[in-house]
């Protein structure tokens, strides 16, 4: 645990931690208190199952024994029919970060370990995935502004039980991890399947998304060099490029900065799809492009450039004199020739906050 702290600079004196009573966040919150951080245990009461809450309380009383703060945040109101897997991970991520965001917590930590790593692997492969699905589960991104962190990739649930039964420790077994309605449990109910017939472990497909992750790490640096030395940011709200640059660019460099730029621009927390993104490509190179929008973001070229707006559905009409008084408050726009869109997009995220 403190290596991986080390690695990744988390230096905050507190982590919360998404506990629901299983061995894996279990295991978690444990190890992390062990590192000597002040760490809060979280667990999130879906209401889906008529124990759900009972077990909410085991936790309570456990976090209790071991010193450690502890809060149940309770999943309120109608609970959907179907996708209910996606739809309470989403609920879960929203409870999760809007406490941290709430209390000033700044790190939270999710217990996921490496069988999770194999699993999200394969349900990427089966679903198609790119390069950067194929990476797995990272083990520290953002999300609403909070750092996630998961220090248990490289750990098998083995090993997390292990350490459990060390301490006398008593988990929670979720009756959903059984049941073959969920795409996850057939994958990981096939698992020792694959290792048996053809030696495909666990270990090797975590191996083989981490060996993935170092392509992607370029990439993500390459991309990173290019956003730096030839996008052009406007106030925070808009960007503009080339736009025969972008179009000389190799295909896979061409999506992967389109990709960055549309997520930035339309402040999404994931890009548009893959085969949306190659198409707008494709369209830009077309003589006829007349634009188009695509994630939160208007696209379109003026200029010779190529310029990504948020998108404005709700649009004022843009007179003279409210754009002279606009550039008094922001007199590098005075002079400037901008497309009117533009000049609209800036006017209503700036002027109106």
């Amino acid at each position: 645990m403190q290596d991986f702290l080390a690695k990744y600079n988390i230096e905050n004196e507190v982590i919360a931690a998404g506990v629901s009573g299983g061995a894996d966040s279990l295991a978690l919150v444990l190890r992390l208190k062990e590192s000597a951080k002040k760490v809060i245990a979280l667990t999130v009461d879906h209401q889906l199952r008529p124990e759900s809450s009972d077990e909410a309380l085991y936790v309570a009383n456990l976090m209790k024994a071991h010193g450690i703060e502890h809060h149940i945040l309770v999943w309120k109101g109608e609970k959907p029919s179907s996708d209910i897997e996606a739809i309470a991970r989403q609920a879960r991520y929203d409870l999760l970060c809007g406490w941290c965001h709430a209390n000033g917590v700044k790190v939270l930590a999710i217990g996921q370990h490496m069988r999770d790593q194999a699993e999200t692997f394969l349900l990427r492969l089966q679903r198609g995935s790119g390069l950067y699905g194929l990476c797995g589960i990272l083990p520290i991104s953002q999300r609403n502004g909070i750092v996630i962190i998961r220090p248990q990739l490289e750990d098998s649930p083995d090993m997390l039980r292990r350490y459990l039964k060390e301490r006398k420790i008593e988990w929670v077994e979720d009756p959903s991890n059984q049941c073959e309605d969920f795409q996850r449990v057939k994958i990981r109910n096939f698992l020792p399947e694959l290792e048996r017939k053809i030696g495909l472990s666990v270990e090797r497909l975590a191996e083989t998304t981490a060996v993935l992750s170092r392509t992607r790490d370029y990439l993500e640096d390459q991309t990173n060099r290019l956003i730096k030395n030839h996008v052009r940011w406007w106030n925070g709200v808009l960007v503009s490029l080339s736009k025969d640059f972008i179009l000389g660019l190799h295909a896979e460099m061409q999506y992967r900065l389109l990709s960055e730029l549309i997520k930035s621009v339309g402040q999404r927390l994931y890009s548009p799809e893959a085969e949306e993104v190659l198409r707008l490509g494709e369209e830009l190179a077309k003589d006829d492009f007349k634009g188009c929008t695509l994630g939160n973001c208007e696209i379109f070229v003026a200029q010779k450039r190529l310029w990504i707006i948020p998108e404005v559905r709700k649009k004022v009409v843009l007179s003279k004199k409210q754009w002279a008084d606009f550039s008094l408050s922001y007199p590098n726009y005075a002079k400037a020739v901008l497309p009117y869109k533009v000049r609209q997009a800036l006017y209503c995220r700036l002027a109106n906050g």
